[in-house]
């Protein structure tokens, strides 16, 4: 492990088929303090056939330090070192050689959080970009002012009116982002739910995966 890239040797599990046989992929990245495997059993709940799933795993369990609302600065390098290990699941998703828009990005809490910067960053139009319970990370008051174009993507964002960890005007806020940046936008807000994955979710993400694999 690298003092300024603590992500970089840590594993990416998988499961579902094999990537040269799969007709769709899905990267699910977790929250604080949770692991890989735990996005692999969650991914059971709305499994399809011929897709093959992969979840990056953070060194220690956590992603960045701080909140993802502190200034950028006080979560390097461990940001830049977790956008790079969800690059390289990214690559494993598509290892069979699937196109973007066959790929599914799913990110629980701090895995949302990265998950839609990951996005952001270098938009591309991917198969669905899913937050559950995260936002766009960066202070309060910060511009987010990402170009270029998802051409349509499915994007989802839940959050609860009440969660402790993610304030409703970052969703709202990266909401807009995603909107402008082109993409298929819905947008569930909860009413007294805290913060966790609910029922709409995984009947959502099972939809979504149906159309990926099958299209």
């Amino acid at each position: 492990m690298s003092g300024s890239d603590p992500h970089a040797d840590q594993p990416i599990r998988t499961a579902g088929v094999a990537p040269e046989e799969a007709d769709a992929a899905v990267v699910l990245v977790h929250g604080r303090g949770a692991r890989a495997d735990g996005m692999l059993q969650f991914a059971q709940e709305f499994a399809r056939e011929g897709v093959h799933y992969v979840a990056p795993q953070a060194q220690r369990g956590t992603w960045y330090p701080n909140r993802f609302v502190a200034p950028i600065e006080q979560n390097q390098p461990h940001l830049d070192s977790a956008l790079a290990h969800v690059g390289r699941a990214v690559d494993e998703a598509r290892s069979g050689g699937l196109p973007p828009e066959k790929v599914v990005l799913v990110g629980f809490s701090q895995g949302a959080c990265l998950v839609s910067d990951f996005v952001a960053r270098d938009p591309e139009r991917y198969g669905g970009l899913v937050l559950l319970s995260g936002g766009l990370i960066g202070e309060e008051g910060t511009d987010f002012d990402y170009a270029g174009d998802v051409d349509g993507m499915p994007f989802f964002l839940g959050v609860s009116d009440d969660d402790p960890h993610i304030p409703m005007s970052r969703a709202e806020a990266t909401v807009e982002v995603f909107e402008r940046l082109g993409a298929d936008v819905r947008f569930d807000r909860y009413h007294g739910r805290g913060h966790g994955i609910f029922e709409e979710e995984i009947e959502y993400l099972g939809d979504l995966l149906s159309e990926v694999a099958g299209a």
